[in-house]
Protein backbone atom coordinates (compact mmCIF):
# COMPACT_ATOMS: atom_id res chain seq x y z
CA UNK A 1 0.00 0.00 0.00
CA UNK A 2 2.68 2.33 0.83
CA UNK A 3 4.64 1.70 -2.16
CA UNK A 4 1.58 2.45 -3.93
CA UNK A 5 1.14 5.96 -2.59
CA UNK A 6 4.94 6.51 -2.92
CA UNK A 7 4.66 5.91 -6.94
CA UNK A 8 1.70 8.23 -7.14
CA UNK A 9 3.88 10.85 -5.37
CA UNK A 10 6.18 10.32 -7.50
CA UNK A 11 4.77 10.38 -10.91
CA UNK A 12 2.86 13.45 -9.70
CA UNK A 13 5.69 15.44 -8.73
CA UNK A 14 7.24 14.38 -12.47
CA UNK A 15 4.10 15.57 -13.84
CA UNK A 16 4.47 18.92 -12.29
CA UNK A 17 8.12 19.50 -12.74
CA UNK A 18 7.31 18.99 -16.16
CA UNK A 19 4.45 21.54 -16.09
CA UNK A 20 6.88 24.17 -14.22
CA UNK A 21 9.19 23.60 -17.20
CA UNK A 22 6.06 24.06 -19.85
CA UNK A 23 5.62 27.51 -18.54
CA UNK A 24 9.13 28.48 -17.84
CA UNK A 25 9.81 27.53 -21.30
CA UNK A 26 6.78 29.48 -22.16
CA UNK A 27 7.81 32.45 -20.94
CA UNK A 28 11.01 33.02 -22.71
CA UNK A 29 9.13 32.86 -26.08
CA UNK A 30 9.79 36.02 -27.74
CA UNK A 31 6.63 36.71 -30.44
CA UNK A 32 7.09 39.68 -33.22
CA UNK A 33 4.87 40.40 -36.27
CA UNK A 34 5.80 39.85 -39.32
CA UNK A 35 5.98 42.32 -41.44
CA UNK A 36 6.53 42.29 -45.20
CA UNK A 37 5.92 45.62 -46.24
CA UNK A 38 4.00 49.36 -44.46
CA UNK A 39 0.76 50.88 -45.09
CA UNK A 40 0.41 54.51 -45.43
CA UNK A 41 -3.13 57.00 -45.08
CA UNK A 42 -2.92 60.35 -46.63
CA UNK A 43 -5.76 62.81 -47.75
CA UNK A 44 -6.28 62.74 -51.53
CA UNK A 45 -7.38 66.31 -52.90
CA UNK A 46 -8.66 64.86 -55.57
CA UNK A 47 -10.61 62.68 -53.97
CA UNK A 48 -11.72 64.75 -51.12
CA UNK A 49 -11.16 61.76 -48.71
CA UNK A 50 -8.10 60.07 -46.48
CA UNK A 51 -6.68 56.88 -48.45
CA UNK A 52 -4.85 53.87 -47.28
CA UNK A 53 -2.17 52.13 -49.55
CA UNK A 54 -0.25 48.52 -48.46
CA UNK A 55 3.27 48.42 -49.70
CA UNK A 56 5.12 45.42 -49.94
CA UNK A 57 8.90 46.36 -50.34
CA UNK A 58 11.49 43.59 -51.97
CA UNK A 59 13.82 42.20 -49.40
CA UNK A 60 16.94 44.13 -48.75
CA UNK A 61 14.69 47.17 -49.74
CA UNK A 62 16.91 50.19 -48.23
CA UNK A 63 15.88 53.94 -49.13
CA UNK A 64 19.89 54.82 -48.78
CA UNK A 65 20.48 52.10 -51.92
CA UNK A 66 21.14 52.97 -55.53
CA UNK A 67 19.18 50.18 -56.39
CA UNK A 68 15.59 51.17 -58.09
CA UNK A 69 12.61 48.66 -58.74
CA UNK A 70 9.41 48.58 -60.87
CA UNK A 71 6.13 49.09 -59.28
CA UNK A 72 2.70 46.83 -59.35
CA UNK A 73 -0.64 48.95 -58.61
CA UNK A 74 -2.97 46.85 -57.62
CA UNK A 75 -6.17 47.43 -57.77
CA UNK A 76 -8.56 46.32 -54.79
CA UNK A 77 -5.11 45.97 -52.48
CA UNK A 78 -6.79 46.29 -49.34
CA UNK A 79 -5.66 43.35 -46.91
CA UNK A 80 -8.65 41.46 -46.39
CA UNK A 81 -8.49 41.43 -50.27
CA UNK A 82 -5.78 41.02 -52.74
CA UNK A 83 -2.82 42.78 -51.03
CA UNK A 84 -1.20 39.64 -49.27
CA UNK A 85 -1.47 36.63 -52.11
CA UNK A 86 -0.81 38.83 -54.84
CA UNK A 87 2.30 40.27 -52.92
CA UNK A 88 3.11 36.51 -52.17
CA UNK A 89 3.40 35.71 -55.72
CA UNK A 90 5.88 38.66 -56.21
CA UNK A 91 8.22 37.94 -53.46
CA UNK A 92 8.15 33.97 -54.76
CA UNK A 93 8.45 35.00 -58.35
CA UNK A 94 11.25 37.44 -57.61
CA UNK A 95 13.76 34.88 -55.61
CA UNK A 96 16.83 33.95 -57.52
CA UNK A 97 16.22 30.21 -57.87
CA UNK A 98 12.68 30.70 -59.54
CA UNK A 99 13.64 34.12 -61.79
CA UNK A 100 9.92 34.81 -63.03
CA UNK A 101 9.76 38.48 -62.27
CA UNK A 102 12.13 41.36 -61.17
CA UNK A 103 12.18 42.03 -57.61
CA UNK A 104 9.13 44.68 -57.96
CA UNK A 105 7.55 47.01 -55.22
CA UNK A 106 3.64 46.45 -54.99
CA UNK A 107 1.10 49.04 -54.05
CA UNK A 108 -1.93 47.84 -52.68
CA UNK A 109 -4.80 50.63 -53.23
CA UNK A 110 -7.12 50.15 -50.50
CA UNK A 111 -10.67 50.08 -51.05
CA UNK A 112 -13.64 52.87 -50.47
CA UNK A 113 -15.92 52.64 -52.83
CA UNK A 114 -15.19 50.26 -55.50
CA UNK A 115 -18.16 50.87 -57.51
CA UNK A 116 -17.43 54.35 -57.41
CA UNK A 117 -14.37 54.63 -58.17
CA UNK A 118 -14.00 51.91 -61.08
CA UNK A 119 -16.92 52.19 -63.13
CA UNK A 120 -17.96 55.24 -66.07
CA UNK A 121 -21.04 56.56 -65.81
CA UNK A 122 -23.71 54.04 -67.19
CA UNK A 123 -26.74 54.77 -69.51
CA UNK A 124 -28.53 52.00 -68.23
CA UNK A 125 -31.42 52.53 -65.68
CA UNK A 126 -31.80 49.56 -63.42
CA UNK A 127 -27.67 49.38 -62.98
CA UNK A 128 -28.21 53.46 -61.41
CA UNK A 129 -31.16 52.08 -58.95
CA UNK A 130 -28.93 48.85 -57.97
CA UNK A 131 -25.63 51.02 -57.69
CA UNK A 132 -26.32 54.61 -57.01
CA UNK A 133 -22.76 55.35 -56.19
CA UNK A 134 -21.02 54.23 -59.56
CA UNK A 135 -19.74 56.50 -62.36
CA UNK A 136 -16.55 58.11 -60.88
CA UNK A 137 -13.95 56.37 -62.70
CA UNK A 138 -12.35 59.19 -64.08
CA UNK A 139 -11.83 61.20 -60.91
CA UNK A 140 -10.09 57.70 -59.47
CA UNK A 141 -8.05 58.25 -62.74
CA UNK A 142 -6.96 61.66 -62.49
CA UNK A 143 -6.15 60.28 -58.62
CA UNK A 144 -3.93 57.72 -59.61
CA UNK A 145 -2.04 60.16 -62.00
CA UNK A 146 -1.70 63.78 -60.74
CA UNK A 147 -1.21 62.13 -56.79
CA UNK A 148 -0.80 58.18 -56.42
CA UNK A 149 1.71 57.66 -59.21
CA UNK A 150 4.49 61.16 -57.78
CA UNK A 151 3.80 60.49 -54.81
CA UNK A 152 5.18 56.83 -55.14
CA UNK A 153 8.12 58.22 -56.84
CA UNK A 154 8.75 60.68 -54.19
CA UNK A 155 8.40 58.51 -51.45
CA UNK A 156 9.96 54.92 -52.87
CA UNK A 157 13.10 53.84 -55.09
CA UNK A 158 11.13 53.26 -58.32
CA UNK A 159 12.98 52.70 -62.29
CA UNK A 160 9.66 54.23 -63.43
CA UNK A 161 8.28 50.71 -65.76
CA UNK A 162 4.35 50.41 -63.96
CA UNK A 163 2.44 47.45 -63.65
CA UNK A 164 -1.81 47.88 -63.36
CA UNK A 165 -3.17 45.12 -62.00
CA UNK A 166 -7.42 44.63 -62.54
CA UNK A 167 -9.61 41.74 -61.37
CA UNK A 168 -13.81 42.14 -62.07
CA UNK A 169 -14.88 46.27 -61.73
CA UNK A 170 -11.08 46.65 -61.72
CA UNK A 171 -10.63 44.74 -64.99
CA UNK A 172 -12.86 47.17 -66.12
CA UNK A 173 -10.94 49.87 -64.92
CA UNK A 174 -7.51 48.83 -66.23
CA UNK A 175 -9.08 48.72 -69.51
CA UNK A 176 -10.62 51.84 -69.26
CA UNK A 177 -7.39 53.44 -68.36
CA UNK A 178 -5.70 51.30 -71.72
CA UNK A 179 -8.04 53.06 -73.78
CA UNK A 180 -7.92 56.16 -72.42
CA UNK A 181 -4.63 57.33 -70.67
CA UNK A 182 -2.94 53.94 -71.79
CA UNK A 183 0.69 55.79 -70.97
CA UNK A 184 -0.25 55.83 -67.11
CA UNK A 185 1.39 52.20 -67.06
CA UNK A 186 3.61 49.80 -69.24
CA UNK A 187 2.03 46.78 -68.35
CA UNK A 188 -1.84 45.95 -67.63
CA UNK A 189 -3.00 42.50 -66.08
CA UNK A 190 -6.70 42.18 -67.21
CA UNK A 191 -8.92 39.69 -64.94
CA UNK A 192 -12.24 38.73 -65.23
CA UNK A 193 -13.06 42.22 -66.57
CA UNK A 194 -16.62 43.15 -65.90
CA UNK A 195 -16.68 44.54 -69.57
CA UNK A 196 -20.73 43.81 -69.32
CA UNK A 197 -21.41 47.34 -68.05
CA UNK A 198 -23.01 50.14 -69.99
CA UNK A 199 -23.67 47.12 -72.22
CA UNK A 200 -20.54 46.77 -73.13
CA UNK A 201 -19.99 50.47 -74.27
CA UNK A 202 -15.88 50.18 -73.33
CA UNK A 203 -15.49 47.48 -76.09
CA UNK A 204 -17.02 49.70 -78.81
CA UNK A 205 -14.67 52.39 -77.99
CA UNK A 206 -11.72 53.29 -80.25
CA UNK A 207 -8.11 52.81 -78.03
CA UNK A 208 -6.23 56.32 -77.92
CA UNK A 209 -3.24 55.63 -79.97
CA UNK A 210 0.32 55.20 -78.00
CA UNK A 211 3.80 55.13 -79.14
CA UNK A 212 5.49 53.43 -75.92
CA UNK A 213 6.15 49.64 -75.48
CA UNK A 214 2.87 47.97 -73.83
CA UNK A 215 2.48 44.40 -72.28
CA UNK A 216 -1.37 43.34 -72.01
CA UNK A 217 -2.34 40.27 -70.21
CA UNK A 218 -6.08 39.39 -70.18
CA UNK A 219 -7.38 36.31 -68.23
CA UNK A 220 -10.67 35.02 -67.54
CA UNK A 221 -12.07 31.66 -65.93
CA UNK A 222 -15.33 29.38 -66.96
CA UNK A 223 -17.69 32.42 -65.60
CA UNK A 224 -20.25 32.03 -68.13
CA UNK A 225 -21.12 33.43 -71.38
CA UNK A 226 -20.94 37.11 -70.87
CA UNK A 227 -17.61 37.61 -69.20
CA UNK A 228 -15.96 35.28 -71.26
CA UNK A 229 -17.08 36.61 -74.60
CA UNK A 230 -16.01 40.05 -73.53
CA UNK A 231 -12.67 39.02 -72.34
CA UNK A 232 -12.39 37.01 -75.40
CA UNK A 233 -13.55 39.91 -77.29
CA UNK A 234 -11.23 42.49 -75.82
CA UNK A 235 -8.35 40.50 -76.65
CA UNK A 236 -9.53 39.58 -80.39
CA UNK A 237 -10.03 43.57 -80.48
CA UNK A 238 -6.28 44.82 -78.79
CA UNK A 239 -4.86 41.84 -81.15
CA UNK A 240 -6.01 42.66 -84.44
CA UNK A 241 -5.48 46.24 -84.40
CA UNK A 242 -2.31 45.85 -82.33
CA UNK A 243 1.73 47.41 -83.26
CA UNK A 244 5.17 46.34 -83.04
CA UNK A 245 5.10 47.91 -79.86
CA UNK A 246 2.31 45.72 -78.39
CA UNK A 247 2.03 42.48 -76.90
CA UNK A 248 -0.74 40.91 -75.71
CA UNK A 249 -1.60 37.19 -74.43
CA UNK A 250 -4.58 35.89 -73.19
CA UNK A 251 -5.53 33.04 -70.48
CA UNK A 252 -8.39 31.23 -69.79
CA UNK A 253 -8.34 28.87 -66.72
CA UNK A 254 -11.24 26.30 -67.29
CA UNK A 255 -11.56 25.11 -64.02
CA UNK A 256 -11.52 28.39 -62.11
CA UNK A 257 -14.32 30.66 -61.71
CA UNK A 258 -14.94 34.26 -61.07
CA UNK A 259 -14.10 33.97 -57.45
CA UNK A 260 -10.82 32.17 -57.30
CA UNK A 261 -9.38 32.97 -61.34
CA UNK A 262 -7.04 36.19 -60.26
CA UNK A 263 -4.22 34.19 -58.48
CA UNK A 264 -3.37 31.77 -61.08
CA UNK A 265 -4.00 34.28 -63.91
CA UNK A 266 -1.51 36.60 -62.48
CA UNK A 267 0.82 34.07 -61.77
CA UNK A 268 0.56 33.66 -65.47
CA UNK A 269 0.78 36.99 -66.37
CA UNK A 270 4.20 37.25 -64.46
CA UNK A 271 5.25 34.62 -67.07
CA UNK A 272 4.02 36.04 -70.00
CA UNK A 273 5.08 39.71 -69.43
CA UNK A 274 8.50 39.85 -67.61
CA UNK A 275 10.21 36.34 -68.86
CA UNK A 276 13.26 37.07 -67.36
CA UNK A 277 16.27 35.73 -68.64
CA UNK A 278 18.00 32.48 -67.02
CA UNK A 279 21.54 31.86 -66.90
Amino acid sequence: MMASIKRVFLIFLCLLAIQIRAQENKEKIDKVPIIIGESITFYSKVLDEDRTLNIYLPQGYSADSTKTYPVIYLLDGSIDEDFVHISGIVQFGSFSWINMIPETIVIGISNVDRKRDFTYPTTIEQDKKDFPTTGESEKFINFIEVELQPMVKALYKVNGIKTIIGQSLGGLLATEILFKKPDLFDNYIIISPSLWWDNQSLLKLKPKVYSSHKNIYIGVGKEGDIMEKDAKQLYKNLNSNRKENTKVHFGFFEKLDHGDTLHLAVYSAFEELFKVKKD
